[in-house]
């Protein structure tokens, strides 16, 4: 079979494009990282050069960041409170040689007021061709400023650059980009301290290609479940942040079917993002509900039951207590749905509350197990 008649078959029209498609979405992908990472250096350029040569930097004091914060907020601007901006300057500072990557059409407005020009010790030098760097408070990068934009996301400098180390953070780039990690696989190794196992094995590269083969690799569709890019884009995180298409579609019925019941609950939100440490989480559903005094979190999972599973909900549900709480509530309660074909297992996690007649009331007032079971049930069995 000729080269023509390959393209020109049914199988030929499929691949072909299932090939382009996937490529595009990559490209997308790539490019939409690449503006986020761009912009987030430029934001931390733009703050470490205006409090070595603010004129009126002094006006602001300790209050700069916050101040900046709030005035970024107001107008809109995303991923710019207190925290994330100290995060774009270290960024700024951890990783000079980015500005590689920057158009010169950015890098000419940012040099353009004589009050703001960055050629003053900054490590630019906007008089050649191309800017590059011409010093340094951290070593020489072992990565070209292009390569890292380029192949790694914003989620991963970011951890990146909680590395104080600078030889283990160029050893955990180079192993990222190497096996194309996910952030999460990133996060793994760094917590499993393969650094450290690798300084102390005598056979490194057989250390590296077993941890290769094994890793979660990124791709196109982990990216889009960045909360950086979802946000970027101004997207909302029900967007983009459900596991499938089939998980979607229950919470969405879930969601009628439990505020149907007519039990007291209040719809609050949906794929409702949490903050714990520098970490983001995502509860599906949220309820008030009205006659407890409480907070009701759903958490659906097309899979069958897990002990981690209980764990992940009672971890949202102790963030709750803590941090959602006001006088008169009671403590917050979870329902966790796990589900594989037909058959639903429902499991209420009490998190630790010891108030037994509130205990009592809440099982009377919260759907049965019966009854959630077969709601599950008739939806899967419906095909949704």
């Amino acid at each position: 079979m000729g080269a023509k008649e390959q393209i020109f078959n049914f199988d030929g029209l499929v691949g072909s494009i299932r090939h382009f498609h996937a490529e595009l979405i990559t490209q997308a992908s790539r490019a939409v990282n690449t503006s986020l990472t761009l912009r987030n250096w430029l934001i931390g350029c733009y703050i470490e050069e205006y409090e070595r040569f603010g004129v009126d930097r002094a006006a602001y004091g300790d209050r700069l960041m916050d101040r900046l914060a709030e005035t970024l907020t107001v107008q809109g601007i995303p991923r710019c409170d207190r925290r994330e901006l100290y995060r774009y300057r270290r960024f700024y500072l951890t990783y000079p040689q980015i500005v590689e990557a920057v158009p010169p059409q950015l890098i000419q407005h940012l040099t353009a007021s004589p009050q703001q020009r960055l050629t003053i010790g900054s490590g630019i030098d906007s008089q050649s061709k191309g800017s590059q760097i011409v010093e340094s408070a951290t070593p020489q990068p072992h990565i070209a400023g292009k390569v890292l934009v380029s192949r790694l996301s914003f989620t991963h400098i970011a951890e990146f650059i909680n590395l104080d180390d600078d030889t283990k953070r160029a050893f955990y780039e180079i192993e990222c980009i190497r096996g194309n990690w996910s952030v999460r696989e990133l996060k793994r190794q760094i917590h499993s301290l393969y650094y450290e196992r690798s300084r102390l094995s005598t056979d490194r590269e057989k250390l590296s290609n077993l941890v290769q083969r094994s890793a979660e690799q990124d791709g196109p569709e982990l990216t889009i479940r960045d909360p950086y890019i979802f946000e970027f884009l101004g997207l909302k995180p029900e967007e983009v942040m459900s596991e499938s298409h089939l998980e979607d579609l229950l919470l969405k019925r879930l969601e009628s079917f439990l505020l149907e019941l007519g039990h007291g609950f209040c719809f609050e939100a949906r794929q409702k993002r949490i903050l714990i440490g520098d970490e983001h989480f995502f509860v599906d559903l949220v309820f008030y509900h009205r006659i407890l005094k409480c907070h009701v979190l759903v958490e659906l999972k097309l899979d069958d039951f897990n002990h981690e599973y209980i764990g992940q909900l009672n971890t949202y549900v102790s963030w709750y207590r803590k941090n959602a709480m006001v006088e008169g509530d009671n403590p917050p309660v979870g329902i966790l749905l796990c589900t594989h074909k037909n058959q639903a297992l429902v499991e209420y996690a009490l998190a630790g509350m010891d108030n037994s007649l509130f205990v009592s009331r809440y099982l009377l007032k919260l759907p049965g197990k019966d009854e959630m079971q077969a709601f599950i049930e008739e939806q899967l069995r419906s095909g949704i």
